[in-house]
């Protein structure tokens, strides 16, 4: 049997008068509309309310650069200098006095006063740890993107680790335990300093 296809023209007619039809039927009461716009509304919010959500997950999520150093090389060889730093406690007791001398400090302000610092304490103690051994895993970036554009130079460095040597000794951090935690984080210098 041959068909032959269905005028575009008379598929047009054929669903105006459906629609001609059917309009009565859509015909809302005003208390009826208004329910239905105060839904839409709400489905509205709770899709905004979710795409936020969905947004702030995104930039949550550890972005490493796949070419970079791995920015918390773990030296399981080290877990006794750890306990030296008083474990994990330890360190997060270390980041409260560390992230409070770099805020105190005239070049390290401006890097951390407008920050997420409790992350960056978080993110620091969870680095240190697994550095030393601990057992932890660290959730941040690799260290260029953590630091890109931030123009830190040699200086900025160099006042950071004497801040943290600070907040160590003021933990009674041993000061062999402070070199082998040093001499892990130097390196990294090729990544944070920029200029």
């Amino acid at each position: 049997m041959n068909r032959r296809p269905f005028p575009a023209a008379a598929l047009a007619l054929a669903l105006a008068v459906a629609l001609a039809f059917s309009a009565p039927a859509l015909a809302q009461t005003p208390e009826e509309q208004a329910a239905i716009d105060a839904e839409e509304a709400l489905l509205a919010e709770e899709e905004a309310r979710l795409a936020a959500e969905e947004a702030a997950v995104a930039d949550a999520a550890p972005v490493r650069d796949p070419n970079a150093p791995d920015p918390a090389p773990a030296h399981p060889e080290l877990r006794p200098v750890l306990e030296q730093f008083g474990g994990r406690e330890g360190l997060d007791a270390i980041m409260e006095t560390f992230m409070a001398g770099m805020l105190a400090d005239d070049t390290l302000r401006p890097f951390f006063e407008n920050a997420d610092q409790a992350r960056v304490k978080r993110q620091l103690a969870e680095q240190f740890c697994v550095i030393l051994g601990g057992d932890c895993t660290y959730s941040g970036r690799d260290m260029k993107s953590s630091h890109a554009g931030l123009n830190i130079n040699r200086a900025h460095f160099n006042r950071l680790v004497e801040v943290l040597q600070d907040a160590m000794n003021q933990h009674d951090v041993p000061f062999g335990a402070q070199n082998q935690l040093l001499a892990k984080l130097a390196p990294m210098h090729r990544e944070v300093v920029e200029r």
